[in-house]
């Protein structure tokens, strides 16, 4: 092997290969920080205290956890790209779809949707495979999980204006 005098070019990357993504913080330390206030509600017998607990879970779930977008691509497989939160999507296109379904959570229509965005068709077709109906749909996990974030922040709203009574 030779060394590179500096007349070379460097060796040219890979093609298709992917950049690397930053590293994201454990969810241990998350679980962490959930079991020592649980354990501080334990220790001092207070309910408000859990309440608080209850609600930071909550919030980790609606707009912190680090997940997948999972929005269905128009072929069919699940978008694999990083986002962070339940209720969050990987980029524009894809949040529309997914505020659609998870208005479609809560049995209602989204009403800042006037009409139905053109879809992107295939470059090569121009047909679309999956209807954003389709598409929208929530993976059973985020759909429960989403549900009882909502149910644990109803029950800490209601906890802590029962503990101001």
């Amino acid at each position: 092997m030779v060394a590179n005098l500096g007349r070379e070019k460097p060796p040219a990357a890979r093609k298709g290969a992917r950049r690397r993504r930053p590293r994201r913080e454990s969810a241990l330390l998350w679980w962490a920080l959930f079991a020592a206030v649980a354990a501080a509600a334990w220790y001092l017998h207070s309910w408000r205290v859990a309440l608080l607990g209850l609600l930071g879970w909550c919030l980790y779930e609606f707009l912190l956890v680090p997940t997948l977008c999972r929005v269905l691509t128009r072929q069919g497989a699940p978008c694999v790209e990083r986002a962070r939160g339940r209720l969050f999507a990987c980029g524009p296109s894809h949040q529309h779809v997914k505020n659609d379904a998870l208005w479609k959570l809560i049995g209602m229509r989204n009403p800042s949707r006037r009409k139905p965005e053109p879809e992107e068709g295939s470059r090569d077709t121009g047909v679309v495979v999956h209807s954003p109906g389709v598409r929208g749909r929530l993976v059973p996990a985020d759909r429960t999980l989403i549900l009882l974030a909502g149910a644990g922040t109803v029950a800490s709203v209601v906890g802590m204006l029962y503990g101001f009574g």
